[in-house]
């Protein structure tokens, strides 16, 4: 088994577009949505294009799914994840309601060449998990403890990466819609090697199509996630200062 792995959409359809153009091309047996798929600026296009791949498709549920389905039901998140899922809740219908229910947390597959591979959107036990290129082993082995696959493939914080962890594998796959570096989307092929790629896109035509989405600060939205994509160094040092806040928070106050 080959698959692609496309992880954080984050409702960015010209980039899903530019992707599964290339996805046509791979050759691979099924399409690994990593979560995150749909909270951005055109969710309902997202999900239906992605729909549309039918049992090629294997999704599992990232942070995004979890906080759109608590929208839908009427819940009012606080933060930037709430004011993302209140501009989308009104894009949604109960299709896409289906699409995301009941989304399985992990999925283990047997690629070719890698053998048992675990993929999650954080991490195997949580769907908003923070590990980074460097986070140090024991953080690593905190996370993984309990997994037997040698090789675990998440997404969530939306930089590309294939290290070793005390000789387990981890891949990243990168952003397709919400990349942090170059501009592009970021996705991965797994079997029988590990390959990471960007596909370019026309990101002012894109930047555009998400202006005229109706989005609300869609010109921001693009601004940010399109034409300026936040570099490494400044995502690596945010979300270094969360997980450092959550490993000194008291484990009763722990999300």
């Amino acid at each position: 088994m080959r698959v692609a792995v496309l992880a954080d959409i984050h409702g960015n359809l010209p980039a899903l577009e530019a992707v599964l153009r290339e996805v046509e091309d791979s050759g691979v047996d099924h399409v690994v949505l990593l979560g995150d798929i749909a909270g951005g600026p055109m969710p309902a296009q997202t999900l239906d294009l992605l729909a549309s791949l039918g049992d090629k498709a294997i999704w599992i549920h990232g942070n995004g799914e979890r906080e759109l389905l608590a929208g839908l039901d009427g819940e009012v998140l606080p933060g930037p994840a709430g004011d993302t899922v209140a501009a989308c809740v009104p894009l949604l219908d109960q299709r896409h309601r289906d699409l995301m229910t009941a989304l399985p947390m992990t999925v283990t597959l047997d690629i070719d060449g890698l053998g048992p591979a675990l993929f999650c959107h954080a991490t195997p036990r949580r769907d908003d998990e923070f590990v980074l290129v460097d986070s140090p082993i024991a953080r690593w082995e905190q996370v993984l403890r309990g997994v037997t696959e040698q090789v675990v493939v998440c997404g969530h914080t939306h930089m590309p990466f294939d290290r070793l962890v005390d000789r387990r594998r981890v891949v990243n796959p990168g952003s397709v819609g919400m990349a942090y570096g170059p501009p592009g989307a970021y996705w991965a092929v797994l079997g029988p090697a590990v390959e990471l790629r960007r596909t370019a896109y026309d990101v002012h035509a894109a930047a555009q199509r998400i202006v005229d989405s109706g989005y609300p600060d869609a010109a921001g939205w693009a601004e940010a996630y399109v034409l300026r994509p936040y570099g490494d160094v400044a995502a690596l040092e945010a979300f270094t200062a969360i997980v450092a806040a959550e490993t000194d928070a008291p484990a009763a106050h722990r999300p």
